[in-house]
């Protein structure tokens, strides 16, 4: 299961920039993910819920936006789409196509860091 890797690697980035900020918690992280990056969604929230423990972002909301698959359509001269991963067509004119520009993201978009409650006294 490579989730359980990416969900330590996302723990471990999040947790240094927790430490720079001087912050104790994250409360939240934002991702994106491609239809095509070869990650479940449900295994890396699982897999973010048990790496999480004990460490800063314990208890913090893993949202996830997951990016379909766009690709360059050589006849349209546009970005389109797809609406099938197992067929690389466009669904305008149907013409192949192998230009993937979206779908394969894992990208950490941003961190939500929970204020300290000593820094309010």
């Amino acid at each position: 299961m490579h989730e359980l890797s990416i969900a330590q690697s996302l723990i471990e980035m999040a947790c240094e920039v927790a430490a720079r900020e001087g912050a104790e918690h994250i409360s939240k992280l934002s991702l994106r993910i491609g239809v095509l990056s070869g990650v479940v969604k449900e295994a890396l929230q699982f897999s973010f819920e048990l790496a999480a423990e004990g460490t800063a972002c314990a208890g913090a909301s893993l949202l996830i936006e997951e990016v379909p698959i766009a690709a360059m359509c050589p006849r349209c001269q546009a970005v389109k789409t797809l609406l099938d991963g197992f067929r690389f067509v466009c669904p305008t004119c149907g013409t192949p196509t192998a230009e993937v520009v979206a779908g394969r993201e894992l990208e950490l978009v941003s961190l939500e860091i929970a204020a300290n409650a000593t820094a309010h006294s």
